[in-house]
């Protein structure tokens, strides 16, 4: 395997060993890194099988762990299948960021956990009988017993977006500046 193939795996399993016990460690909090994780997946990989796997495989580490540890159900059924697809659609939503920038970045950032958010409980509403009632009023009450979550998961995809995109700017910048001196 060449040095730079051996790199990308190596920081690749990094980040989904990381992503998978932050998962863990912050339960309690939602606080998860997954999305962000997702979103820049998306945006700065060159190879799109790979930007899909990296989340989807830490989200199945912390799901695998959750269920060894006890800490919580890993795998409970269609909602989980419900919430891989999002995490490959939210993948494939960071395809479509291409010019890097704070603004743009905040805005897929906010995007990504508000389309989370919609989805997720719209499932809840939809594929569990007697949760809620099955009319807007349902809709609306499945959203509303959400937004605690969707607070958290504003403010934790903005902190890890904002992590790796800007420890990547960084990385990119000195690596310009060395090649220039």
């Amino acid at each position: 395997m060449e040095k730079r193939n051996y790199t990308l795996v190596a920081i690749a399993v990094v980040l989904v060993v990381c992503a998978a016990l932050s998962r863990l460690v912050f339960y309690p909090f939602n606080f998860s890194p997954i999305i962000a994780m997702a979103l820049f997946a998306g945006s700065v990989l060159k190879d799109k099988k790979l930007a899909i796997l990296l989340p989807l495989s830490a989200m199945l580490l912390s799901d695998v762990l959750f269920e060894v540890l006890n800490i919580a159900q890993g795998f409970w059924g269609w909602g989980q299948i419900v919430n891989y697809v999002l995490l490959a659609g939210i993948t494939v939503f960071g395809f479509a960021l291409k010019k890097i920038n704070p603004v743009k970045v905040t805005g897929f950032s906010i995007a990504s956990s508000l389309i989370f958010f919609f989805i997720s409980n719209a499932t809840v509403w939809l594929f569990q009988p007697g949760l809620y009632a099955a009319n807007l009023s349902g809709l609306r009450d499945s959203l509303v017993a959400g937004l605690p979550f969707l607070k958290n998961g504003v403010l934790t995809d903005l902190l890890y977006c904002a992590m790796l995109f800007g420890t990547y700017s960084l990385i990119g910048k000195y690596r310009l500046e060395k090649s220039i001196a």
